[in-house]
């Protein structure tokens, strides 16, 4: 297998020109408010820059770099079927920007733990949820170039238990502030393409019923409950694509929560989007969410 995994939605789902990307990040960076930092975690959405670029900023402005030394990356499979998570076989992630390096040695404590497998080179480049976050953590880590290292896992489709059971995994990581752990997911996708239209008309027009229903789930993670948050998947069953990789941060956070030592924990969500405002029943949209985690 090859030790490097290209860069392979660079030039479709965001630029591939380093002057125009660098440019383009600062550009959405500099609109958004550090008022969530630092964050330990972040949620921010995976479509394409042009989507949910500006969005995601909102998160990524909480990052700061000067603590950390290792990048957690949890982005929901898209192509393949898996019932659990499965790390990366390279060794370098690519980016216009420059290349990001695997720790090989973190991976080794979590294949020691028997619940982690090995994604093809097929399946890794083909996957975008990792990939899309690539350039915005690089830019964020700038001045930490070469001083950190990243920890991609790709995230299948897990029971509550199995996410019980990885979010146990991680917690330990997620209590060390040398760490960021970076949650891949949009939110809503509505529209009969997604095979998904639920509509509550008391709620106004569909662009802000799904606005409601986001929200909703938006505030079951603030309050950082991993059994509200599985329940509320299971009565509406909202597309959010990274339920699993938010499933799995959540329980890390209940890990946490259930050894005490006096930790706070603060979960906000800053910035909330739609590709486009539904109106008709033809239409289609998905929705994009920014937050963080910040722990005192």
């Amino acid at each position: 297998m090859s030790k490097v995994r290209r860069a392979t939605h660079a030039g479709t789902w965001y630029t591939d020109v380093k002057d125009d990307l660098n440019g383009q990040l600062e550009g959405w960076l500099s609109k958004a408010k550090d008022s969530q930092k630092p964050a330990r975690a972040i949620i921010a959405p995976h479509a394409g820059y042009y989507y949910c670029g500006a969005c995601g900023a909102h998160a990524y402005r909480q990052v700061d770099p000067a603590t950390i030394k290792r990048v957690f990356i949890l982005g929901p499979s898209h192509h393949v079927r898996m019932s659990g998570c499965a790390l990366s076989g390279t060794e370098v992630y690519q980016t216009p920007l420059y290349d990001l390096t695997i720790d090989k040695e973190i991976y080794e404590k979590l294949y020691a733990t028997g619940a982690f497998d090995t994604m093809s080179l097929g399946t890794d480049e083909a996957e975008h949820s990792i990939e899309m976050h690539l350039p915005y953590i690089a830019k964020v880590m700038e001045s930490r170039r070469n001083q950190f290292t990243i920890i991609p896992i790709l995230v299948g489709s897990l029971s509550p238990e199995k996410e019980q059971q990885y979010g146990a995994i991680l917690s330990s990581y997620l209590a060390d502030p040398e760490n960021l752990f970076v949650v891949s997911s949009d939110f809503c996708h509505w529209g009969k393409r997604f095979n998904y239209t639920f509509y509550d008309k008391s709620c106004g027009k569909i662009w802000q019923s799904i606005e409601a229903l986001d929200k909703t789930a938006m505030n079951i993670i603030e309050q950082m409950d991993p059994a509200g948050f599985t329940s509320y998947l299971r009565d509406y069953q909202n597309t959010i694509c990274g339920r699993h990789p938010i499933g799995v941060l959540l329980n890390a956070i209940g890990c946490l929560r259930q050894n005490g030592n006096g930790v706070k924990m603060d979960m906000k969500f800053l910035k909330y989007a739609q590709s486009s405002q539904c109106v008709s029943p033809t239409d289609s949209s998905v929705s994009y969410a920014a937050g963080a985690l910040v722990i005192h």
